[in-house]
């Protein structure tokens, strides 16, 4: 096995022995991802499994202990389909570490299962003949480790004028223009963005020993002076190791790379060197063999502290930039006002800001740190929520039309519906019928799972609003989406009721002749229409309503503020509902989405069948191709998305032009098989899948740009090719454009290589129909982009605060909503600095009130 995989096996062992607390390396395990990375591209590991274990190991303290043991799971079993030993078993244990206490007779399981031989000496203990002296008694149960809790500390305000945030960093000493020029690429302009220029990682030497203190089996970190480097051949030549030894006055330290002899051109005697890893013993002497390792200026060491370590940009050392850090964050932090009030301070058990600046850079110890990160990271939740209440609540001051009908009328309506409600359905009906009747707009998004109906409570709110003579619009990304709508809302609203005629509903898409687009603007500005249903061409002048009281807009993460608001500016104040087929995660609803009210539609119609889906080999594609002739022929259509347009040397992913060629003319010659991608024009798209809903194709080759819309009640089956590049909302949109019929459906992931098999999102698809179950994972996972969409994009960036941590958003979001019942305005003395903060950053974020 190569040295970069043995080290990450004995973090994730230890890491599991310590029952997950992500204690097992100091500071967590995203400490070890820059050396580790370095080790990992020397042994020539993919950047596959490079980029998996940073992506995971990131975000891995947000996680609760059991999705850190999934994580890592998942993780190893990945990496050891690749790189582990054949001649060893690797394989992960069935059951992973529960805590418990340390028993000292009962071993912890570790992460990855004893070897042959070290079995062998087990079943031998095992074997041996009982002891005949009298049993031991059991030694007593180690006590818990009490936790360590900050605890605030009151430090004399220095005299002196406020801290200067908007002062340039050309006062400081030594930043002229072009090192003021360098660190502008970081984001620093000011002393202020000094002070937020957070590190990125710490060196804990906070628990340092002398070599002559060392004891054997104990990960420990060392520093001390290079005093040789050696490299020579073993096994025979084959490989070479190479040797280093430090010393620091009490004794000497022997460090061992094996096959790594390049080291020893970046490692030179003279210069002190920090080592952290498991001391070993070697022929009776104590070494370390492939530990972490950094070269550390001992002019910028503070000896038995924890050392920051900041984000750099080229010309830029950390010497020099942690210097200059030191001396803003030690002078100007203190001096920094504090703008939370006492009562939200001590509420939330929050570290007072100006320590907070001091222990984020030079923390004294790891509980200061932490409260410090809980601080700052609290900070920037609060103000996004102080944000979305403010817009939230001026909306809510806005004066809108009354629009009201009666149950008997609803009653009416829903009983010509060829199906009954569900209660996810009605419930969400209650929610609009609320919304039109209190007087002030609705600002309302509707998220329901693929097939949930949410089309038909946008045709019955269109139909209240209709009632009282009064006009609706609905907003669709794409012309097929359009028609599709224009197809449902027919049917709903003229065919199946008499809410509305069919003349009174109108389409304008950018394919309408422009001289029925005259016909229709005339129509609107004179009120004749009350439905006009469209895309981007809606928002075109001079497109005019006589009286707009109702705005939809579907898949609003596909459009941005401006236009939600040029839809909203056609009319007064209308109401407003966004809907989508992605759903949200609690944490996101609370903070992305928290000036909206949400109604959540997480049930499906009956009769609607979940959708079988499975893992296939790449080798097993044929078996994917039997299932796509045996439903064809039955009469049934398929799907199959692809990742690329056309193959590319950089990539080992199919591509959809060359497959459609292929599929054609060797794998269903006898099937029409249509091509649909990105780089075709607008006009060609929407001929293709208006043939494939016409059931002029039995099978449609995409890339992505299918994920949104088309409904097709006779497909039922779903290809993906290259499922591993896909996120999880993506591969569950991809999935939810077939089953929409009554015919069992199915969804089959190939992956582009055997190892990616066990790749964590097509296993959780395996496992979920249940898209709120998926989001959750997938923001876990990826992050929130793909949930944000074009919304307000400035959400994605907070620097401390993780989007998934709930508990933290719900408190700040509390905080913010009592600062609010009690200072809407936010004028209080008190509130005023608070006032100026949330003003600066919301500069920065802001999006439209929808």
């Amino acid at each position: 096995m190569k040295p970069s995989i043995e080290k990450l096996q004995k973090f994730f062992n230890l890491e599991s022995e310590r029952g997950f607390d992500n204690k097992a390396v100091m500071g967590g395990l995203i400490n070890i991802l820059d050396s580790w990375e370095s080790s990992a591209r020397e042994d020539d590991i993919s950047e596959d499994i490079i980029q998996l274990v940073r992506g995971r190991l990131q975000n891995y303290s947000n996680l609760s202990e059991s999705s850190r043991k999934d994580i890592l799971k998942g993780m190893w079993r990945r990496v050891e389909n690749i790189y582990g030993d054949p001649k060893k078993t690797n394989t992960l244990p069935e059951t992973m570490v529960k805590k418990v206490p340390i028993n000292r007779k009962k071993r912890t399981e570790t992460f990855v299962s004893k070897t042959p031989v070290e079995r062998k000496k087990t079943e031998q203990k095992k074997s041996s003949p009982p002891s005949k002296k009298a049993p031991a008694k059991a030694p007593p149960k180690p006590k818990p480790p009490v936790k360590k809790v900050y605890v605030k500390k009151e430090r004399p305000k220095p005299e002196g004028p406020p801290a200067a945030f908007n002062a340039p960093v050309t006062v400081l000493d030594g930043v002229g223009p072009k090192n003021a020029e360098k660190l502008q690429k970081l984001g620093i302009f000011s002393l202020g963005d000094m002070l937020y220029h957070y590190p990125r990682r710490y060196n804990d030497f906070s628990q340092l020993k002398t070599i002559n203190r060392l004891e054997y089996g104990e990960e420990i970190t060392v520093i001390g002076v290079v005093k040789g480097t050696n490299v020579r051949p073993i096994r025979g030549g084959k490989f070479k190791m190479a040797e280093v030894v430090i010393t620091d006055g009490t004794g000497a330290l022997r460090i061992t790379f094996f096959n790594q002899p390049y080291i020893t051109n970046t490692i030179r005697v003279g210069e002190s060197l920090a080592v952290s890893g498991k001391v070993d013993r070697y022929l009776g002497k104590l070494v370390m063999t492939n530990p972490e390792w950094e070269m550390i200026d001992r002019e910028n060491l503070h000896t038995n502290r924890i050392t920051p370590v900041y984000p750099l940009t080229a010309a830029v050392t950390q010497k020099w930039l942690r210097r200059k850090m030191n001396k803003v964050v030690n002078y100007w932090a203190l001096r920094v006002r504090e703008p939370l009030s006492k009562a939200i301070l001590d509420s939330s058990k929050l570290m007072d800001l100006p320590e907070a600046f001091l222990q984020i850079h030079f923390p004294e110890s790891l509980v200061e740190l932490e409260a410090a990160k809980h601080r700052l990271a609290f900070d920037e939740i609060f103000y996004l929520q102080l944000g979305v209440l403010q817009q939230k609540k001026k909306w809510a001051e806005r004066i809108a039309s009354v629009y009201e009908v009666s149950d008997e009328w609803i009653a009416e309506q829903t009983g010509k519906l060829p199906f009954e409600l569900t209660n996810a359905q009605k419930k969400t009906l209650a929610d609009l019928r609320k919304d039109l009747a209190n007087g002030t707009p609705m600002n309302r998004l509707l998220q329901g799972d693929v097939g949930s109906g949410k089309t038909i409570i946008a045709a019955l709110g269109v139909g209240i609003i209709a009632n009282s003579n009064a006009q609706s619009a609905i907003l669709a990304p794409t012309s097929v989406l359009a028609e599709q709508h224009y197809q449902s809302m027919t049917k709903t609203l003229s065919e199946n009721s008499d809410m509305l005629k069919p003349e009174q509903i109108r389409l304008m898409i950018g394919a309408t002749p422009e001289s029925e687009k005259k016909e229709i603007r005339a129509e609107l500005e004179n009120g004749n229409i009350k439905l006009i249903i469209g895309t981007h061409a809606l928002l075109q002048d001079p497109v005019n309503f006589q009286n707009l009281q109702f705005a939809v807009i579907d898949e609003q993460h596909r459009f941005g503020v401006e236009q939600r608001a040029a839809l909203r500016a056609k009319g007064e104040n209308p109401h407003l509902l966004v809907m989508t087929a992605t759903p949200i995660p609690r944490s996101l609803s609370l903070t992305v989405f928290g000036d909206l009210d949400i109604s959540v539609m997480d049930e499906l119609p009956p009769g609607r069948q979940e959708i079988g889906t499975y893992i296939l080999y790449p080798k097993e594609r044929e078996r994917a191709y039997g299932l796509v002739k045996k439903e064809v022929d039955a009469g049934g259509q398929a799907f199959i998305i692809y990742p690329l347009v056309e193959e590319s040397d950089k990539s080992e992913s199919k591509a959809a032009v060359e497959s459609h060629a292929k599929l054609q003319n060797e794998i269903f010659p006898n099937m029409k098989i249509g091509l649909l991608h990105g780089r075709m024009k607008a006009t060609e798209k929407e001929e293709v899948m208006g043939k494939f809903r016409d059931k002029e194709l039995d099978v449609l080759v995409s890339t992505s740009v299918i994920e949104v819309g088309i409904d097709i009640p006779n497909a039922s089956v779903m290809i993906i090719e290259g499922a591993n590049r896909f996120g999880l909302a993506q591969l569950h949109q991809f999935r939810g454009r077939v089953g929409r019929g009554d015919k069992k459906s199915f969804c089959l992931l190939i992956p582009d290589k055997p190892d990616d098999i066990e790749n964590e999102r097509l296993k959780a698809m395996t496992e979920s129909n249940d898209g709120f179950v998926l989001a959750e994972k997938d923001l876990t996972q990826r992050g929130p982009g793909e949930f944000l969409g074009t919304r307000q994009s400035g959400f994605g960036h907070l620097k401390l605060a993780s989007i998934t941590d709930v508990k933290l958003i719900e408190n700040a979001r509390k905080e913010a909503a009592t600062l609010l019942e009690s200072d809407p305005e936010m004028e209080l003395p008190e509130n005023q600095l608070m006032a100026e903060i949330l003003n600066f950053r919301w500069k920065q974020i802001k999006g439209d009130i929808s």
